[in-house]
């Protein structure tokens, strides 16, 4: 089963998270790993998932 890539509007959704906290996490290198596509950035959510019980273990 193949699932959607999430944007950065559906990770801000998911995650209760602003866009632009997004963004300064990505550039600092922290956050969920992204994959770019051209000019955007997708998400896997097995990817999510995975960084969110990171979190927890810390």
């Amino acid at each position: 089963m193949t699932r959607k890539l999430l944007s950065i509007e559906d990770l801000s959704d998911y995650l209760g998270i602003p866009k632009g906290t997004l963004y300064q996490w990505r550039s600092k290198g922290y956050g969920p790993d992204g994959i770019r596509m051209g000019k955007y950035v997708r998400y896997r959510q097995e990817d999510v998932d995975a960084w969110i019980e990171q979190q927890g273990a810390a």
